[in-house]
């Protein structure tokens, strides 16, 4: 009995010597931007790793979404890629190692080698009717200030939009029509997909999010076929601007890592959908994750980063705003060392250390090394 209890006291203090030693210190400067820019550029994307080490940043430029850094932060090259890779991870599949991307600008998914190259994509109309096409039929008030401000009154899942001068018509999926009389102040939006990242799963499934739209996850096969959809604002999930999701390899089995950002928490849930738990609540609405070992690393965009271990603890908060942010509009000669603006994106090196990128219009990438 004495033997077990020294045993258990002893593996408590090595796990609480282990969670002590979560430290990181912030390195200034780490990336150098493209030759003859001053930043990086545009961003609202996300940042990863390769297994060679080197740091693959997206930013809104045309034909050139993703720059290459070597370990070392300088510049290498830029990918032909989209200007709205919103997510993006790099994943090993026994065919390589590839680039999974959602493009937000575009409803679709690609799937790239690391020199750009596209060798897959999922296209908007492989996603099913009912989540992809929809309408949003609003009413206008008049404010004070004699603005209009939309207030939505009718969602109708699976339909496409037709207006005329005097109606506006609703086409159902199953072939009927709604006609909805064209009143002073009576609006109708086309709804569509606004996906916002994806992930792979070990059997080569790609989960991507609606995450800009009704929060839906999408499954599809490794060949771009479409197997399920779960989530949405209902239950179980019960999602609202679910920004990004990962596959929580840390567990056996896997599980899906869900950003809830409207509801500033993060959840666990099967790879089918059902409901495991919160992680986190009250949070500086989570935008992104990453993974190294039992730790996570968490973006969250309104002005902090923070580092969990498997058992859902925060051993770690780093370049916290003294108050919340939540803009692109933070100027270089605003920027403080070490202090974040809006993490949008965050990965892990292959050593541990943290590499965050912000919604930002002149584009900024921090680092923490894990001491």
């Amino acid at each position: 009995m004495q033997r077990t209890t020294t045993l258990l006291l002893t593996c408590l203090a090595l796990f609480s010597k282990a969670s002590a030693e979560v430290a990181y210190e912030f390195a200034p400067d780490f990336i150098t931007p493209p030759p003859g820019k001053e930043t990086i550029g545009d961003g609202h994307g996300e940042i990863a790793v390769d297994s060679a080490g080197n740091v693959y940043v997206s930013v809104q430029e045309a034909n050139a979404g993703i720059q290459v850094y070597g370990k070392d932060g300088k510049f290498i090259k830029a990918l032909p890629l989209p200007p709205t890779l919103h997510g993006f991870v790099i994943r090993k599949v026994p065919a390589g190692e590839f680039i999974f991307a959602a493009v937000l600008g575009e409803s679709r998914v690609i799937q790239a080698k690391l020199d750009g190259s596209i060798v897959m994509e999922i296209p908007t109309s492989a996603f099913p009717a009912e989540q992809r096409d929809f309408v949003t039929v609003s009413k206008v008030k008049a404010e004070d200030t004699g603005k209009p401000k939309p207030r939505t009154d009718e969602i109708a899942s699976g339909v496409k939009l037709a207006e005329t001068k005097t109606e506006i018509t609703l086409k159902l999926a199953d072939g009927t029509e709604k006609v909805i009389a064209k009143e002073p102040g009576v609006r109708a939006g086309g709804g569509g997909l606004k996906l916002t990242n994806c992930d792979v799963a070990a059997n080569g499934d790609i989960y991507v999010v609606d995450g800009y739209g009704k929060s839906w996850i999408f499954v599809f096969d490794s060949t771009g076929k479409f197997k399920s959809v779960f989530g949405g604002p209902g239950e179980p999930l019960k999602l609202s601007n679910a920004h990004k999701i990962f596959v929580d390899n840390r567990f056996e089995p896997a599980r899906l890592m869900i950003c809830d950002r409207g509801h500033k928490r993060m959840i666990h849930a099967t790879l089918d959908g059902a409901l495991i738990g919160e992680i986190a609540t009250d949070m500086r609405n989570p935008s992104s994750a990453s993974f190294h070992g039992e730790l996570m690393c968490v973006a969250e965009i309104a002005g902090n980063v923070s580092v969990w271990d498997k058992a859902g603890k925060r051993v770690a908060d780093l370049g916290t705003s003294p108050k919340p942010t939540n803009t692109p509009g933070i100027a270089p000669k605003d920027w403080q060392s070490g202090i974040v603006t809006s993490p949008h994106g965050i990965t892990f090196d292959n050593d541990g250390n943290i590499l965050e990128t912000e919604w930002n219009k002149w584009g900024r990438v921090l680092r923490w090394n894990r001491k």
